[in-house]
């Protein structure tokens, strides 16, 4: 393909993303493939429970891990392979709604913990574990008003209970959220009288409830909490203490508001959390900046590499080209294979696979398949494209490798298929260990962690030897001017070429170009907010790619004039250093942004973020070092060499 027509492709890629973009505000969230559930009035509505889940430790625990109410049978709700990973755990749960028929003071069960119960709700209260609860796939919200701006912003999931002290005393007590107030707000259809739900709210209140005569189950009738005597929960006022013998009674009330808002719109509401302003108005900035030096790096580049070829091509006599200095000179060794190119040719081919699932994936996020509506579908996808991209890792791998005068193509594509998930895998499990010794859902199950190598192993593997076994059979790529025999003595060189120092300083703007982003991108991940802004991420990955190939192309070129040939794995790791970048900046974040206080919950982080910038870095590598491959044949292939 003609690079015009690489443009003109791109051009239409970013086209399209910013018309979705654009058009998303005006028309109506619709995720395709999702029908809406119609309801009658007195219709069952039956409320779900997720995991608990919390910023400060950031260990999922199931709903029933602690003294809640549970129905007569736990059902567990089918789960995809995102959703497992996630740590999702959907159960059914004793409250039942019935569409529009408003119930109050409706008693759930009467509970009495022990000693190791009150320890582990005082514990969890502590931590701020949040319940998280479904109903017609939309997850529970706390309306929260705006001090400062007549406003309304939605928490995901309640707080299990509060911290708290007792008026004139100085001690600090545990109390329980046990009587939930749920608004389900409905649209309704005028003609069918149909709802459709499009709202999930709660306010979570605690109150030490007291009853008449003897306890009869749910036939009791309270005093606290009585709607004939016109006696509602509307504070805590009189909280329910977290203490070992004492009996929590556990009650809900439930009202329905019919509202304007259509069911395919409704997600917008947990799509619009936080005030995107501000993350609008910077991703644009950055985006305009990172676009400006791209634009004048590259103007720089053209003029003085047209200057250069016409210079060298206007040589005629031997002393002029013998006194000619630059990057012309070492035309004999540029292309001579690097050392550890078995390694290169395997991180290369692992880095095609990484483009390939995040160019995939971004496209069906674009077109709206993997919105948060979709729980655990952006990461089944990532997976599924990532087994599946291993065809073109194995292809790539074993060109390259084959270009290097490699003959063992099998080695070269078991290292292929081994070494990035190797890395991987190893990671994830020890990190999923000890997210087992903490006992939390999040750790991943037996079953799905087979399901994981059987992937890795029954699909991922065959197709990178077939991608090798494709590419090997292709003819060698061929070098655009022959390599000596002996190789060229590099000259000293000057301390701003130091390898270090220009690798470190290539990695900058890369970074530069994604920091922005990556705050939203760590905040959906470590504080569980929706991540949704995918037309811009397209944009910025655009833009990522750009300014790797660009930095890197600007360095090899500074580097090839100093007549220093030995480009082949500065070109990777120039772009590949933003990883280091990406992984202090994750540093930063944890300890500006995070309240994480416990030494498991640390190891997770930098495990993962370790892991992240791993990946980074093999991915920005690979394009830069393919941006310097293409650039090297075509400056060396428009000069005359005798």
């Amino acid at each position: 393909m003609r690079p015009p027509a690489m443009l003109r492709r791109a051009a239409a890629a970013l086209a399209l993303a910013l018309g979705l973009l654009a058009a998303a505000p005006a028309s109506a969230f619709y995720l395709p493939g999702v029908a809406p559930n119609d309801f009658h009035k007195k219709d069952p509505l039956l409320v779900k429970v997720n995991k608990l889940t919390s910023t400060k430790t950031q260990l999922p625990y199931s709903y029933y891990s602690l003294p809640f109410c549970k129905p007569d049978t736990i059902v567990d709700s089918a789960e995809n392979l995102g959703e497992v990973l996630r740590g999702d755990r959907i159960e059914n749960s004793p409250y039942v709604f019935e569409m529009r028929e408003p119930k109050m003071c409706q008693i759930v069960c009467r509970a009495s913990i022990d000693d190791k119960q009150a320890k582990e709700l005082k514990e969890k209260i502590g931590d701020e574990y949040r319940v998280n609860m479904i109903l017609d796939n939309l997850p529970l919200v706390v309306p929260i008003a705006w001090q400062d701006r007549d406003a309304v912003v939605y928490q995901g999931g309640y707080h299990v209970g509060v911290k708290g002290q007792y008026a004139g005393s100085k001690e600090e007590k545990v109390f329980i959220h046990n009587h939930l107030t749920f608004l389900v707000k409905y649209h309704k259809d005028e003609t069918t009288e149909l709802s459709r739900i499009v709202g999930f709210e709660v306010k979570p209140f605690s109150i030490n409830h007291q009853f008449e005569g003897q306890w009869n189950d749910k036939n009791t009738r309270l005093i606290t909490c009585d709607p004939h005597a016109s006696k509602l929960v509307t504070n805590s006022d009189t909280p329910q203490e977290v203490e070992a013998g004492k009996e929590i009674i556990f009650t809900y009330d439930v009202g329905f508001e019919e509202s304007d808002v259509k069911w395919a719109s409704r997600w917008d509401t947990y799509l619009l959390m936080t005030d995107d302003q501000i993350h609008w108005f910077s991703i644009v900035n950055s985006l305009m900046i990172v676009l400006f030096l791209s634009g004048m790096v590259a103007m720089i580049m053209l003029r003085t590499l047209y200057r250069d070829i016409s210079r060298y091509n206007q040589l005629e006599t031997e002393e002029e080209a013998q006194e000619e200095t630059g990057w012309k000179l070492v035309h004999g060794d540029v292309f001579r294979p690097p050392v550890n190119s078995d390694l290169l040719c395997v991180c290369v081919g692992t880095g095609v696979q990484f483009f390939g699932m995040l160019l995939v994936t971004m496209i069906f996020a674009v077109l709206g398949f993997l919105s948060p509506s979709n729980r655990g579908g952006l990461m089944t996808a990532m997976l599924l494209t990532w087994v599946l991209m291993g065809l073109f890792a194995g292809y790539a791998s074993s060109r390259f490798y084959k270009m290097f005068k490699g003959s063992e193509w099998k080695s070269i594509t078991l290292k292929t298929a081994f070494l990035f998930p190797g890395i991987a895998f190893g990671i994830f499990f020890i990190l999923n260990a000890l997210i087992w010794g903490e006992k939390s859902s999040g750790a991943v199950p037996f079953t799905t962690m087979f399901a994981l190598v059987l992937l890795w192993f029954g699909i991922s593997v065959p197709l990178v030897f077939v991608g090798s076994y494709l590419g090997f059979k292709q003819p060698a790529i061929e070098a655009p001017v022959k390599t000596n025999k002996i190789p060229r003595q590099v000259p000293e060189q000057a301390w701003y070429m130091n390898p270090a120092f220009t690798i470190l300083i290539g990695g900058i703007l890369p970074f530069g170009a994604v920091f922005i982003e990556l705050f939203f991108i760590l905040t959906s991940i470590w504080l569980h907010q929706f991540y949704y802004i995918f037309g811009f991420l397209f944009l910025v990955f655009i833009i990522l790619i750009i300014t790797c190939a660009e930095i890197t192309i600007v360095l090899c070129y500074f580097q090839l004039c100093s007549e220093d040939y030995n480009w082949w794995w500065r070109s990777y790791l120039t772009s590949g250093s933003s990883a280091i970048y990406l992984f202090l900046y994750a540093g930063f974040y944890f300890f500006t942004k995070l309240q994480i206080t416990k030494l498991v919950s640390g190891i997770l982080y930098f495990g993962y973020m370790l892991l992240a910038s791993f990946a980074f870095c093999v991915l920005t590598g690979t394009i830069g070092f393919c941006a310097c491959f293409w650039f090297t044949r075509l400056i060396y292939s428009s000069v005359k060499i005798d």
